[in-house]
């Protein structure tokens, strides 16, 4: 079910209101765009209700919903996840309600609108920033004078124009839900496969201001504050201010999550990130790729050896979780280049390896090596890579399957003993390689294989395909699951499993839920 809407809301239900919605993949995602929206609505703020949904809604019943109260118009956040979804509900709306006004914003619909059946329903598209251009729309709309035009480019107005959303943030978000702030926009990266690109730099909210909205959220007791920033340690003063803010004010379930750049990390930063404790801290760290020729191709600026230097030193002298990027299938990259690419950072000890198959995103510069390697992405969200002239389709198929099974043994962090017996060998890739076609051609499943499958086909795997020793294997598998908390009986574990033992106490288990859940996102 949505959420209620905001008490502050006294619009809801009266004919005429403007309702700001979209689709989260999850309950926990809250929706910061639309907070955004909500803000910046000036005299319109009493007329306009918020509605969050996720993806697992059915689209009539989110309809009824909305065409209950009655809108003059509503704004839908569209994103590469929600599409889908999001043009079913579209179309739901106009079929009961041709009147309703739609207006649609994100980055799905910022790009190549002309293509697209959501926008050929909608009343409007705004593209780019909708901070006061939805506003100013949704005044055109309900008191003249009517627009003609139906994409509308989004004004950028400004940092310091735009009123800041995290006063609708609500308690009960506040208590279950990730809360998305930034500190800045924009990037002055010219990344192809991103977004991003398109900026003309970055532009840093005023951190006075912006630590005074932080300082209300940490003062209503919210802990959980997710960075949706893109190069968190551009500018490093600003970077150091919100550290310090944050190291003022430590707590054991304080959860932090900063993307940064990886080869620009100057001894402030250092001595900052290090007084932080486990648990407390994650960093997000796009490498992307090692490869210089593609990274120069695509005009991807990193100085490798010292993105190298700077993961090796977080991993040793920090306590920060390492979360790591790195995308398949760029132009010209070739399974044993990205295979070199993933030994070279696996060897730096990261605590996560996010594995991505590379997506063309409506406007990015991507597009333009289309031909020249013979690019082939799949038309529907999320675009993904089908195949290339240097990675055949097939390839393709198969580096998602170890994606995923990646995502299951390494990054779950459920067999840390065990990975290391694993990745045993000259290439850790090329033993996950295998481990990964083993285990398909054994299960024919990527989805729903339970820890105790996994377990046991482990044991299998490395017992008889890698003529590793019982006694080895089995007490690695079996100090990971008991670890885990994993409560059923692998077979290869049967009789040698002790009683299960829940973690101490109620809250304890509860902030271990939070953290693991933080650090998974």
């Amino acid at each position: 079910m949505p959420w209620p809407a905001h008490s502050t809301q006294p619009g809801a239900g009266k004919p005429g209101c403007i309702v700001l919605c979209t689709l989260n993949a999850k309950y926990i995602h809250a929706a910061l765009g639309l907070r955004y929206l909500l803000a910046n609505m000036g005299d319109l703020s009493d007329r306009t209700v918020l509605r969050e949904y996720t993806l697992a809604r059915d689209p009539q019943e989110m309809a009824d919903e909305l065409l209950a109260l009655a809108p003059a118009i509503i704004g839908l956040g569209v994103y590469i996840w929600n599409v889908r979804a999001s043009t079913e509900l579209v179309r739901q709306l106009k079929a009961r309600n041709p009147g309703v006004r739609i207006v649609l914003g994100g980055p799905e619909v910022s790009h190549e609108s002309d293509q697209q059946s959501i926008c050929a329903m909608a009343d409007h598209v705004i593209t780019g920033w909708g901070d006061v251009s939805f506003p100013k729309l949704c005044r055109a709309l309900l008191f003249g004078p009517q627009l003609l035009m139906k994409v509308i480019v989004g004004a950028q107005p400004s940092l310091d124009q735009i009123a800041l959303p995290y006063g609708h943030y609500s308690d009960a978000d506040l208590a279950h839900r990730l809360i998305y702030v930034e500190a800045s926009r924009g990037c002055p990266f010219k990344c192809e496969f991103c977004l991003s690109s398109l900026d003309a730099t970055a532009w840093a909210f005023d951190t006075t201001r912006f630590l005074g909205a932080m300082d209300s959220l940490y003062q209503r007791g919210a802990r959980n504050f997710k960075f949706v920033d893109r190069t968190f340690n551009l500018k490093i003063e600003h970077a150091v201010r919100i550290l310090q803010f944050f190291l003022d004010r430590l707590s054991p379930d304080l959860l932090l999550h900063f993307e940064v750049i990886p080869d620009h990390l100057p001894d402030r930063l250092k001595a900052l990130l290090v007084q932080f404790p486990a648990g407390t801290l994650q960093l997000e760290v796009g490498v992307q790729t090692f490869n210089t020729e593609v990274q120069q191709r695509i005009a991807r600026k990193q100085n490798n050896e010292r993105t190298e230097s700077n993961l090796r030193w977080l991993a040793q002298h920090s306590h920060a979780h390492l979360h790591a990027d790195l995308i398949f299938g760029l132009p010209g990259e070739t399974l044993q280049s990205f295979a070199a690419g993933f030994d070279r950072l696996h060897a730096l000890q990261p605590d996560e390896i996010q594995l991505g198959l590379l997506k063309r995103l409506r406007g990015t510069p991507i597009a333009r090596h289309t031909l020249a390697f013979d690019m082939v992405y799949d038309p529907e969200p999320p675009y993904a890579l089908v195949q290339s002239s240097t990675i055949d389709a097939d390839t393709v198929l198969r580096f998602s399957r170890l994606a995923r099974y990646w995502d299951l043994v390494a990054n779950s962090g459920r067999f840390t003993r065990t990975l290391r017996l694993l990745l045993l060998g000259p290439s850790a890739f090329a033993a996950f390689w295998d481990w990964s076609e083993y285990l398909w051609s054994s299960t024919r499943q990527t989805q729903g294989l339970t820890p105790e499958q996994l377990v046991d086909s482990l044991w299998q795997y490395l017992t008889a395909v890698r003529e590793q020793t019982g006694e080895t294997v089995r007490t690695a598998l079996l100090e990971d699951f008991v670890a885990s908390g994993a409560r059923a009986s692998p077979k290869c574990l049967r009789g040698l499993l002790p009683p299960y033992a829940p973690i101490a106490s109620t809250a304890k288990r509860a902030l271990a839920r939070r953290q693991d859940q933080h650090l998974k996102r």
